[in-house]
């Protein structure tokens, strides 16, 4: 029989007077189990899970730890009872190494020694099949090692109760089954496993029970085996969800952008581009594919005009004066005075594209202030754009007047696409545009772009999720180390091929395909 390793009972948690993120939540994870946590933005997932891990303390309910009612106030004392939460962003100090890092901020009994720490976790390594180096500074990782030490940083701890967010985000296909490989080294060891995700097939391939939450309340468990996509996708959103991805062919397409031996250094001196080239039409979808830090954001960023150039070139075709501009040491509002609308959705959200204190109708100005003709600021256009996204894709938020910093992350970067699409752009650019999106929101974004693409936009789409990109884009250009390891048709492309094409640089890059 099942033993309960953490049982919520009626868990209700407020922020103010207003947001209700939790209401009378009842939650059971058990030993040996691995148990998925699905819903939409908002739905309340991650405060939830913050709870159990110390960062949020529940209003009302109840929590128990293998039968016995606890009470937790900080992640210390989450770490007692044997609970640890691996975030979706890492908090690891660069320069230590990952002994360093999984022993640091630990109390323990006599003089603190490397040797016995780096044994302890090679110890823990051997026992779940981790690849790790102990020795290794993080710096010289990559993202599933980080991901690693934080996983082994609360093995070591002794957790019992392991919650991670998102876990698969920034891996690549084969990472991810590595990953996977040791969740189930785990669930075979007694571990009680709790994952946020919104990747359903991830869902049915790896867990046990799938629990569902909606607009904060709970839905209900089910058995994985008993369920599949469509089923969970109507439990979160409360209705039938088409999720398909209707891919037209591309019509009358014409170049756009020529990106030519393109070369990029950071601020360290380390080449962040290196002699790319490809070629961006309209009426298509480009997706790129690359490890997280591969120089997928450099590259957007260079032709947005917000990258400083080494070499290379940026020439863009423009469809009103049909003549070609180069790009290349424009700033922004010089390309844009060109004609070229090259709509951005950055990777971070609030640093790049949206003003936290700023309400959704200010945001949606910070696009046409410019344009002003007078020393007052025209409000009524935005307002109006700010309730047609707000209604569109259906953004959580008690009005267009509540500052952008009070909404979930989700419904921030609903706010950021939607105008960005209303920029009216000849060639959009976005950049994990449906990061962190529930499966429901995600389908609406993919819509918008293929509706851009329909009517004659250049897209290109900065993605995480394989079957994505080879479902959604008509060519698909992979990106390693800074360099263009292929080009490949999206219709039929091979996730495995495209995986192992992220992890190393062949040469033979199809450039200007």
């Amino acid at each position: 029989m099942a033993v309960a390793a953490i049982e919520l009972k009626n868990i209700t948690k407020r922020f103010g007077t207003k947001v209700v993120a939790n209401k009378n939540v009842c939650l059971t994870a058990y030993k040996g189990e691995i148990l998925s946590l699905l819903g939409e933005n908002g739905s309340g997932k991650t405060t939830l899970m913050n709870m159990i891990s110390g960062i949020y303390y529940p209003d009302e309910g109840q929590i128990f730890i293998n039968g016995e009612e606890v009470v937790i106030r900080s992640p210390k004392d989450a770490f007692k009872y044997k609970i640890g939460m691996i975030h979706q962003h890492f908090k690891l100090i660069d320069v230590f190494s990952a002994a360093e890092n999984i022993v640091l901020g630990l109390e323990e009994e006599g003089k603190y020694d490397i040797k016995t720490v780096t044994a302890r976790v090679k110890a823990i390594t051997e026992q779940y099949g981790f690849d790790l180096d102990p020795n290794k500074k993080i710096y010289e990782m990559s993202v599933s090692e980080k991901q690693t030490v934080e996983i082994i940083k609360v093995l070591y701890r002794g957790a019992d109760i392991l919650i991670l967010d998102e876990p698969t985000a920034v891996l690549t296909p084969q990472e991810t089954q590595k990953l996977f490989a040791v969740l189930r080294r785990m669930r075979e060891d007694g571990k009680a496993i709790i994952i946020i995700t919104h990747k359903l097939h991830e869902v049915l391939s790896l867990s046990d029970k799938v629990a569902v939450l909606r607009k904060g309340e709970y839905v209900g468990t089910v058995n994985t085996a008993e369920t599949n996509e469509s089923e969970l996708t109507e439990m979160m959103v409360g209705k039938k969800i088409d999720l398909n991805i209707n891919r037209s062919e591309p019509k009358d397409s014409v170049d756009r952008l020529e990106i030519k031996n393109l070369n990029c250094v950071s601020e360290e001196g380390i080449k962040t581009l290196d002699n790319v080239s490809f070629t961006v039409r309209s009426g298509e979808i480009l997706g790129i594919a690359g490890i997280a830090g591969s120089g997928q954001r450099e590259l957007l960023e260079s032709i947005a005009g917000l990258q400083p150039i080494e070499s290379g070139e940026i020439i863009y075709h423009n469809p009103k004066t049909g003549k070609t501009d180069e790009l290349r040491g424009k700033s922004p509002i010089q390309i844009r005075e060109l004609g070229v609308r090259l709509s951005f959705v950055p990777e971070d959200r609030l640093g790049m594209g949206l003003v936290g204190n700023m309400d959704i109708i200010d945001n949606m100005m910070l696009r046409s202030y410019r344009k002003g003709k007078s020393m007052f600021l025209e409000r009524k256009k935005p307002k109006d754009l700010a309730e047609r996204i707000i209604k569109d894709l259906e953004v959580v938020t008690p009005s267009a007047q509540t500052p952008v910093r009070k909404l979930s992350g989700g419904n921030v970067q609903k706010v950021l696409v939607g105008r960005e699409i209303a920029a009216a752009p000849t060639v959009l650019m976005a950049a994990y545009p449906v990061r962190g999106l529930d499966i429901n929101s995600s389908y609406a974004i993919y819509n918008l772009l293929n509706e851009q693409k329909e009517n004659g936009v250049a897209v290109v789409f900065v993605g995480e999720d394989l079957d994505v990109l080879i479902e959604l884009c008509d060519r698909i250009l992979v990106i390693s180390s800074g360099k263009v390891s292929g080009i490949v048709e999206g219709r039929g492309a091979d996730k495995g091929e495209i995986g192992l094409m992220m992890t190393k640089v062949d040469g033979g890059a199809e450039s200007g395909c």
